[in-house]
């Protein structure tokens, strides 16, 4: 299914460009959202006039053709760059061609993303070509709003996600304990032997990442402390999983507090906290609410229990210390924002939904699910429990 790009066409009127150029490899969600087509080597990107036009090397131009979501492809080769280069150089023989592919097309002025290569920016205008930066990151805001294609692909790297916290949780229960460190099979479990089994658990699912996060006691006090070492009894494990799916690219997320042994009373009222947090952002979730309002609805929660957020003071260092929740797609964090500056949600957004507390004296605890928004509310693409302790 194609992307519905009437808003580019929109800000492409507004700015009086004739195309929008993005020049760049597809680890950049930008240009793979707009060419559809997935390459590890830089190429050009062009949306004129209702059309999607590629520029690619010759090593490329057949696959292009045949995956990508293009209505023309064009080669290096079509335009003499190699005589381009050995008269000019590399960079100034990729330039010219750029800018005859440009013409070739009736384009006299484009806009680019906020990050494009400089280089490239110059080159062009050298030869005539209007450059200017998209200051509203009007790819990226499409991206926000996903198809159902697109949904479903979030919903099965979800599924390889649920199955690697699976792995993860039936680990922690299989360990035993020894002078309150978690010990399996003979050797203390650590956090990167936790990473290990839902790594390969992804890779069996047709899911990657390049890393997670298992943060136990006071490194999970650390809302991005990646965790390291061997696992202690009675204290909270922070299990955040965020991986790829290696054929869609699109992301899911999910995190779960798990803790071995007996939590501290004060630690069981967060967790109880920080799960009521959780039910009352998933109960703001509709169309025509924002990302503001969701985040309002943990802070709520968690001011009346007493705790700190950035909300109540803006300098906390423990508490509630991030925001509600981001947009997932083919970036793990994307648009929309469940912040105090999120804007109004709507069908499509896929969004993650992540109170927590944190304080070193306490560790941390984080719960996350992820949801799309719905005509008539969301729908939780999780189907995992929410449990602190395991047996």
């Amino acid at each position: 299914m194609d992307p519905d790009l009437s808003a580019l066409d929109e800000a492409l009127g507004s700015a009086g460009a004739d195309g929008y150029l993005v020049d760049a490899d597809s680890t950049d969600s930008d240009q793979l959202y707009l060419s559809g087509f997935d390459a590890p080597d830089p190429f050009l990107t062009l949306y004129e006039d209702g059309a999607v036009r590629l520029l690619v090397s010759s090593l490329e131009y057949g696959r292009a053709q045949t995956e990508s979501r293009a209505d023309s492809v064009a080669r290096l080769a079509d335009y003499d760059y190699r005589s381009k280069v050995a008269e000019h150089g590399r960079a100034g023989g990729r330039h010219r061609v750029v800018a005859e592919f440009l013409d070739d097309h009736g384009v006299e002025s484009v806009v680019v993303p906020e990050r494009f290569p400089v280089g490239t920016a110059d080159g062009v205008r050298e030869r005539g070509v209007g450059v200017a930066a998209d200051e509203s990151e009007v790819v990226t805001d499409v991206r926000a709003t996903k198809t159902d294609e697109e949904v479903e692909h979030v919903r099965t790297a979800q599924r390889a996600n649920e199955a690697a916290m699976r792995a993860a949780e039936d680990l922690l229960s299989a360990a035993s304990v020894e002078d309150g460190i978690l010990q399996y099979e003979g050797e203390p479990l650590t956090s990167e032997r936790v990473k290990e089994e839902i790594e390969m658990t992804l890779l069996r699912r047709g899911a990657a990442l390049d890393e997670t996060i298992v943060a136990c006691g006071a490194d999970a006090a650390d809302p991005h402390d990646r965790g390291s070492g061997p696992l202690t009894a009675d204290e909270p494990i922070i299990v955040d999983i965020f991986p790829r799916d290696k054929a869609s690219k699109y992301h899911a997320d999910m995190t779960r507090t798990f803790l071995r042994g007996d939590p501290s009373d004060e630690l069981r009222e967060r967790y109880d906290s920080t799960h009521e947090a959780l039910e009352a952002a998933l109960a703001a979730i509709e169309p025509g609410a924002t990302g503001e309002d969701v985040h309002d609805a943990v802070c709520d929660v968690y001011e009346d229990a007493g705790y700190a957020t950035l909300r109540s003071d803006p300098d906390a260092e423990t508490g509630f210390i991030h925001s509600t929740g981001h947009g997932v797609g083919l970036d793990v964090h994307e648009l929309p924002r469940l912040s105090p500056s999120g804007g109004e949600l709507v069908p499509g957004h896929v969004v993650t939904v992540e109170p927590g507390l944190y304080d070193p004296e306490v560790g941390g605890v984080r719960i996350e699910d992820l949801v799309v928004v719905t005509e008539d509310g969301y729908e939780n693409l999780t189907d995992y429990p929410v449990e602190l302790v395991l047996d």
